[in-house]
């Protein structure tokens, strides 16, 4: 009998070390190479531990089995694409499971771009350029306020604040965007919107005149003094001839308007129209928006800006005229 006991206890102890072991020390604790594992929603235990050995990332199907029933976390283990490697044990990738540490990605949206620009982008990180403009169509003003006064049948162009987004692999569009318009909601904050409607104008204004200033400057002072300009010239009821409108209708990445492109018929065309463009052209940063409802007083009327990014601001058309001469050079 003293020997069944002894053979017991060694088993007993074997078991536990062997049991141990492939808990606790990784299948290959020098690759650190990552992999994306999928667990698709109502998956069980089973099926995740049987995917996890066929994906080489632990030594036996058994240990991640008899690891999350013996914590009771079998029923914890979350959906999701997660970042593994070989270097981890089981205790570690089911902690990561439990926890939801999904892989994430980085997702930049640059000062000035407009929507097809952002679309291009998206397209590149795997998402699908047609969803994300059809939803920028969506209207959304019924979870935030500042989208109230936004003319129904413009989109979302202007309101995709500039940032950038950490979000999960293969993330919804839709919750791509509300994350973005969430963002602009803390940056347009209560003061900023105060001040905007004691200057009798609304959001949308001052979004599409930061969406304007956002593509025609670089700094901050300069976007103030232009800022002052193109409110002057609106309550003048001098035409804006913003180049960005021409660009923005024609689709062009350059800096060189053709007179024939100042005639184009377009609700967004500054050189035709007096006033703001049917809406925004870009999405503005929040200096450009700060701009916007903060302009500086000026005696300028005119302004351009030379190749290397510099503002040479004019008082008079003959100023500007010289102006563009000497920095504009064809």
């Amino acid at each position: 009998m003293k020997n069944y006991n002894f053979y017991f206890i060694i088993l007993f102890v074997l078991f536990c070390f062997f049991l141990w072991q492939g808990i606790y020390l990784a299948k290959n604790p020098a690759e650190k190479e990552n992999k994306i594992f999928s667990i698709a929603k109502g998956e069980s235990v089973f099926q995740i531990a049987k995917n996890l050995e066929e994906e080489e990332l632990i030594k036996n199907r058994w240990y991640f089995d008899i690891y999350t029933f013996l914590k009771g976390k079998e029923k914890r283990l979350q959906a999701g694409e997660y970042l593994l490697s070989q270097s981890l044990n089981v205790a570690e990738i089911v902690k990561k499971i439990v926890s939801g540490q999904t892989a994430k990605e980085k997702i930049t949206i640059i000062e000035g771009w407009n929507l097809n620009d952002t679309a291009k982008y998206l397209t590149e990180k795997g998402f699908s350029a047609e969803e994300f403009l059809e939803l920028t169509n969506k209207d959304f003003s019924g979870q935030f306020d500042f989208l109230k006064d936004k003319p129904k049948n413009l989109s979302l162009e202007g309101y995709l604040f500039p940032d950038t987004y950490e979000i999960n692999k293969k993330e919804e569009l839709e919750k791509l965007i509300l994350k973005i318009l969430e963002n602009f909601e803390q940056k347009l904050n209560s003061q900023l919107k105060k001040d905007i409607f004691l200057q009798g104008k609304k959001i949308f204004e001052i979004v599409t005149m930061a969406s304007l200033i956002e593509k025609e400057v670089q700094t901050l002072d300069d976007k103030k003094i232009v800022s002052g300009i193109l409110w002057k010239r609106i309550k003048e009821g001098i035409p804006l001839q913003v180049d960005a409108t021409i660009t923005y209708i024609t689709g062009q990445k350059t800096t060189k308007i053709s007179i024939e492109d100042t005639q184009i018929d377009s609700s967004y065309n500054t050189y035709k129209n007096r006033g703001l463009p049917m809406g925004p052209i870009s999405n503005p940063g929040i200096e450009s928006i700060i701009a916007a409802i903060y302009p500086k007083e000026s005696d300028y009327f005119y302004y351009l800006s030379t190749p290397e990014g510099k503002t040479i601001f004019s008082k008079t058309l003959q100023e500007h005229n010289l102006a563009k001469a000497k920095y504009l050079k064809p």
